[in-house]
Formats: structure tokens, sequence, C-alpha cells
């Protein structure tokens, strides 16, 4: 049986920003599928995120990019099938810890200089500053597309906390941006060494899932290898 990779989006995107990664691990021979989240709060993205888990079939990698590793922190806990979690670009919070602490360690971002409330209390990127932002490495029209389909994220989803993270009893992975405008990259080294990841550094931006597909799928690839070995060794 083939290896489930589920793929989890972050703040601003959803499933389609994985749409560069999926047929490179299509094409390796993976089950992959990509979550749908609203963005609404942590506790609806993880529920949803958990739904769609149920319905994978055997050992199953998390991947989260952005926000989604802070889906993926809580949601991969709770299930056997669960092998390992991959980060890119990721929050990998702590328990009692959200968003906003993380980013709250150092100076703040440059990226988030773009980014505003609406009246309902979701958070946008500004179009003209998405592509500075969020993806300057990438072309201008490409990061605009980004731009004009992004999908808001709730601003409560920076101060929702996670209780149990999965990265304490699960192998990680985690790819860090060093270009990046939204998480700090020094933000990005401290989390993967808390996790005691297997660490890859990009010279990419925010979005290294649309920029360096490949360097990113062979990340994937190089857990799912990793947890299929282990789980072949433990047989013995």
């Amino acid at each position: 049986m083939s290896m489930n990779i589920l793929l989890v989006h972050g703040a601003w995107g959803d499933g389609s920003n994985w749409s560069r990664v999926i047929p490179l691990l299509v094409s390796q021979g993976f089950h992959v599928t990509a979550v749908q989240n609203p963005l609404t709060s942590l506790a609806d993205d993880v529920a949803n995120t958990r739904r769609i888990l149920g319905l994978q079939k055997g050992p199953t990698l998390l991947v989260g990019h952005s926000y989604g590793g802070a889906v993926i922190t809580e949601a991969g806990n709770d299930s056997d099938l669960v092998t390992g979690l991959v980060y890119i670009a990721a929050f990998a919070p702590d328990a009692g810890e959200g968003l906003g602490d993380l980013l709250g360690r150092g100076q703040p971002p440059p990226g988030g200089a773009n980014i505003y409330p609406d009246p309902d209390g979701f958070l946008w990127i500004r179009q003209e500053g998405f592509r500075e932002s969020f993806a300057q490495d990438l072309g201008e029209m490409e990061a605009r597309v980004l731009g004009v389909a992004q999908r808001p994220i709730a601003g409560r989803c920076f101060s929702d906390k996670v209780t149990r993270p999965a990265w304490k009893v699960k192998p990680c992975w985690y790819q860090v941006s060093e270009q990046d405008r939204m998480i700090p990259p020094d933000t990005e080294r401290f989390m993967a060494q808390r996790m005691r990841a297997t660490t890859r550094s990009l010279a990419a931006s925010h979005a290294s899932l649309v920029s360096q597909p490949a360097e990113v799928s062979k990340l994937i690839q190089e857990a799912a290898a990793s947890v299929e070995a282990g789980a072949g060794a433990s047989m013995h």
C-alpha cells in the first residue's frame, strides 16, 4: 500500500497552493490529498483536517505550510495512522502556545505591514503588497494570482492555542525559508531545533511550495522513505 500524504495549506491560501508539489508526489506513487480548511479557527481547521485524515487508509504523513503547521501539530496526535510531520516554513507551537506567541519572539516580520483586518475580523494581505510580503521569488503575475485568490484567515487563529503538540511524539522534518517575510527565519530555526526536526534550508520566500516545488517534494519524499524504513525495521 502506498504512503498517504495529507497536505495542509496555510493562511491566505487553499489546497491549490500545493499544485506544483502534488504532481511530483503522485508521480512517485504516493496517495495525495490536499485539505480545504475554512481558516475560521484553529479548532475548525483541526476538525476538518481530522475528518480528511479519517478517510485515509493506512500510514499517513501530514505536511503543513505556514499556519497549516499549527493545524498538523494539533491534528497529528490522535491517530496511529500519522507516521510523521513535515513543516514547510510553518508554525510548530508548543502546548499552550499560539502563532502570536511565536511571532512575538523577535522583531515583527516585514510582511505583516501589508496585513489588514476587515469588519468581520478576518485578516487579508493587500493585493498590491502580496508579492513583496508573501512570494517575492515568484513572477509578478503569478504572485498577483495568489493575491487575488487569497482566502482570508480569522484573526482569532493567531491567538488560538495548541493543546497537545504531535511533534513531541512523532518524527518531524522542517524546511526553513531563508528569505521568509511572513515568519522570521530565526523563528523557523528555533521551532525546528526545539522539535529536533530533520531540517533543510532553502533560499526561498514564504511561498517555497510554489517557488521551489522540487525541493519541497524531495523533503516530503525523504520523510516518507524514513518513516517507511522505520516501520519496516520495527516489524523485524
